[in-house]
């Protein structure tokens, strides 16, 4: 009851015209800022931080509570439309998204991720309020194999359950984790695949390789194959979600909040993680196999539901451990510093009425990304009507100047050419584009728990094995593996010698 009387008081803190001006600035600049490829709401977030300054602290993470919220959503609206996402975590999306768009049906894809959002957004909030100590407590005691136990289990799952071809997907994976070690050994400081240039030490950007791989990758392939496909105006879908959508997408909602939130809350957990578990699981529950890959409902409406409750669990860390899970979080962190508050497990003690306000305004955002957003569905859409050659100029306009503007180096323009060249050969030869981006996520992630593990065991292999989490997780992983070999010299040996008894 505490927490409700807690929740109650922010609510009377944000419910006021000026906060609730600047909820609604915060959901449509993330939107907006979403939507471009390249530029996503922990740049806002940076760049509005000195406009900030003359504020109040509890104003000031209002606004920035719906930048997170609405650029967490705009990802979805080019994935879908143009198959570039704007955020890592909008990658999944893609998949599907962009099929059912080049379907007829972007209006449908764009309403279930708004719903989706929504819905899951609420979820992930609620627990926020009544979980985040039960998640925190989880979170805290997985050690640093449980984490390499857990990003393992990523990279088996996005190679071996996505993709057509598993040797492909290994090799695209393998790509995506050589571009992640780029740059400063965090343990011995020796410099890796650098080549002498300075600019280097601190890695490539993922920003830079998501925007390369995807929007200059598809803009490379669209410009080869204009000559061979006239570029007619796609059909547009009607701005809302029929019967059948709706009945295929509400179970997606509810199993994609139930993904995110956990992941999200967990350090090193993030949206990327939960988003392609969705995909996986709605692609293995589905009535409808046949049409994934070809534009299925759930493979929108699960991943973006993972989506935006994983922005809710990110929270958890950050407010109650000071402990930040991505990029967003870690601006957001900066943020509360620079107001001279410091986020952990004092702040709900010290701060109360601002984390209350905070957490009051992100149902408050919530609401205000719906309202916007399905209104403005129909509007998404029209952008397939713009001609194709002047569409993806402006994609590659913006791209670059997304990619330019994370470091403001010239170097990132050449590696954005350079990875958009990547991405047009992975298309031609049919690499898959997803385990490469969650290898160069994830990849450094993963090495830092892995040699933590063997640091901390002196170098056995052992280890590796840490708490029961890490053993569940193992398992599950030798099962994926394993099940493809018994599928196919015990069960379909066993079909055969069935169907070939029932034809005698």
């Amino acid at each position: 009851m505490d927490n409700l009387n807690h929740l109650l008081d922010g609510f009377a803190h944000v419910v006021t015209p000026m906060n609730l001006l600047l909820a609604l600035i915060g959901v449509t600049i993330g939107t907006a800022v979403g939507v471009l490829p390249g530029i996503g709401p922990a740049m806002t977030v940076a760049l509005l931080l000195p406009v900030t300054y003359g504020m109040e602290p509890t104003q000031a993470f209002i606004m920035f509570a719906g930048i997170f919220y609405g650029g967490m959503y705009g990802g979805s609206t080019t994935s879908i439309l143009l198959n570039t996402p704007g955020e890592s975590s909008s990658v999944v999306t893609a998949i599907e998204g962009n099929k059912m768009a080049k379907a007829g049906r972007a209006a449908q894809a764009l309403a279930t991720a708004a719903i989706g959002s929504f819905v899951a957004g609420t979820i992930g909030t609620l627990l926020l309020v009544f979980v985040a100590p039960v998640v925190v407590d989880f979170a805290v005691g997985l050690g640093a194999p449980d984490y390499f136990a857990i990003m393992l289990l990523s990279f088996i799952a996005v190679t071996a359950v996505l993709g057509s071809s598993r040797i492909r997907g290994f090799a695209s994976l393998l790509v995506g984790l050589v571009i992640g070690i780029v740059g400063i050994d965090s343990v011995s400081g020796q410099q890796r695949l650098t080549f002498g240039v300075p600019q280097l030490a601190d890695g490539i950007d993922v920003v830079v390789v998501a925007v390369g791989i995807f929007a200059v990758g598809e803009a490379l392939w669209v410009a080869a194959h204009l000559r061979r496909k006239p570029a007619g105006v796609l059909p547009v879908g009607v701005p809302w979600m029929g019967r059948e959508d709706w009945k295929r997408s509400w179970k997606p909602w509810l199993r994609g909040a139930a993904f995110g939130f956990p992941f999200g809350a967990m350090p090193a957990g993030g949206a990327e993680i939960p988003t392609f578990l969705s995909y996986v699981t709605e692609k293995k529950l589905t009535k409808y196999p046949e049409q994934f890959g070809k534009g299925a409902i759930e493979g929108v409406a699960g991943p973006e539901a993972a989506n935006n409750a994983s922005a809710a669990g990110t929270l958890v860390p950050m407010l109650a451990i000071g402990l930040p899970t991505n990029a967003t979080a870690a601006v957001m962190l900066a943020a509360f510093q620079s107001y001279g508050i410091q986020p952990g497990p004092l702040l709900f003690e010290r701060e109360s009425g601002l984390v209350w306000a905070l957490i009051a305004s992100l149902f408050i955002g919530n609401l205000l990304l719906l309202l916007l957003n399905l209104p403005l569905a129909p509007a998404w859409a029209k952008l397939l009507r713009i001609p194709r050659p002047y569409l993806y100029a402006g994609i590659v306009f913006f791209a670059s100047m997304g990619a330019y503007a994370v470091n403001a180096q010239p170097l990132d323009l050449f590696l954005l050419l350079t990875l958009g060249l990547l991405g047009f050969g992975m298309r031609r030869f049919g690499l898959p584009v997803l385990p490469l981006i969650v290898g160069v996520i994830l990849g450094p992630l993963a090495e830092l728990q892995g040699r933590r593990s063997l640091q901390l065991s002196g170098g056995e292999l052992s280890g590796l094995l840490g708490g029961p989490v890490s053993y569940v997780i193992y398992t599950v992983i030798v099962l994926v593996l394993v099940w493809p070999l018994v599928h196919r010299f015990v069960v379909r040996p066993l079909v055969e010698q069935r169907a070939r008894k029932g034809r005698s």
